[in-house]
């Protein structure tokens, strides 16, 4: 198989300031590609900016041989999201690459959540998301090349108690990817996302360990440098990956059951059973929530705890 490179090629990091942005943006520039690295340096609730972050990511691309440029502009605006691109176009002259990670997190249980932080969570993840893309798109469809990878999470794929803002910010993400890919296709422009499972901020206090000295974000970003590259066609999918565990997730539908005519209440009741059939494969898996998944993502690893 021939080299993954990505020479020539101009991405855009947001949330690149540490975490998984940051290990995305380096394992990009050490493939050739010319980094913006975005990042507005807040705090985990997204509170707060600053410079540092992304500048500090930009000197470590920079002292390795790398081209970066650094951009503080916040994902959660239009007018953010295009000056984020801006940046790109004016330093080098192009965009190829959009990789939507910037997030922030509020967590709280649903009955105490208030709908500011239920806003703020999906401007930054969904809205972010958007944001960034649409600015780039017009680009992407006129140079009828173009990769989109963006991050989802298994929060939003599976559930997760206390996150139902995030949540649904990120499984709108898997949506928006979906329509991008479909919508990108004959223009040369792939959409993927990830729902990774990483040791960073957003992380460190709820995993124990044991679990986060292995799941370290370098292992998430091979997958996507691959997803950025044009060597990958693949579109519209939507892949499990931590810790060196890669899969990809989809969204099924059992065979059903068929009435004739306008089913009754205990026409539906007698034949619930088939209604939610769903015969599953070797190896898929159905969770109930966040928890049951990433315990497959354990037991794959081979991650035990004392």
């Amino acid at each position: 198989m021939a080299q993954v490179e990505l020479d020539g090629r101009v991405a855009v990091v947001t949330g690149a300031g540490g975490g998984l942005g940051r290990s995305h943006a380096l394992a990009l520039a050490a493939r050739g590609a010319k980094v913006v690295v975005n990042d507005l340096g807040g705090a985990r609730d997204g509170s707060g900016a600053g410079s540092e972050m992304a500048d500090a990511v930009v000197a470590e691309i920079v002292a390795g041989g790398g081209e970066a440029v650094a951009n503080y502009d916040s994902v959660a605006t239009p007018d953010g999201g295009r000056a984020i691109v801006q940046t790109a176009l004016d330093t080098f002259g192009r965009v190829d690459v959009v990789i939507n990670n910037a997030g922030i997190l509020r967590d709280v249980s649903f009955q105490k959540l208030e709908p500011d932080a239920l806003d703020l969570v999906l401007k930054v993840h969904l809205y972010g998301a958007f944001n960034v893309t649409q600015a780039a798109w017009p680009h992407l469809r006129e140079q009828e090349y173009g990769r989109i990878v963006s991050t989802a999470s298994g929060s939003g794929l599976y559930g997760n108690f206390g996150q139902a803002n995030y949540a649904a910010a990120k499984l709108g993400i898997v949506g928006l990817t979906r329509t991008l890919a479909i919508e990108g296709a004959k223009y040369g422009i792939t959409a993927n996302a990830i729902a990774p499972v990483a040791n960073s901020r957003m992380t460190e206090d709820i995993m124990p360990p044991q679990l986060l000295e292995r799941l370290q974000p370098e292992h998430v970003s091979p997958l996507v440098v691959f997803l950025a590259s044009e060597g990958c066609a693949d579109t519209g999918h939507v892949y499990s990956v931590g810790g060196g565990y890669l899969a990809r997730v989809a969204t099924v539908e059992g065979p059903g059951t068929t009435f004739d005519g306008v089913p009754t209440v205990d026409d539906i009741a007698d034949r619930w059973d088939d209604i939610n059939a769903l015969p599953l494969g070797e190896g898929v898996g159905e969770f109930a929530n966040l928890f049951e998944q990433t315990g497959r993502i354990i037991t794959a690893l081979g991650i035990t705890f004392d």
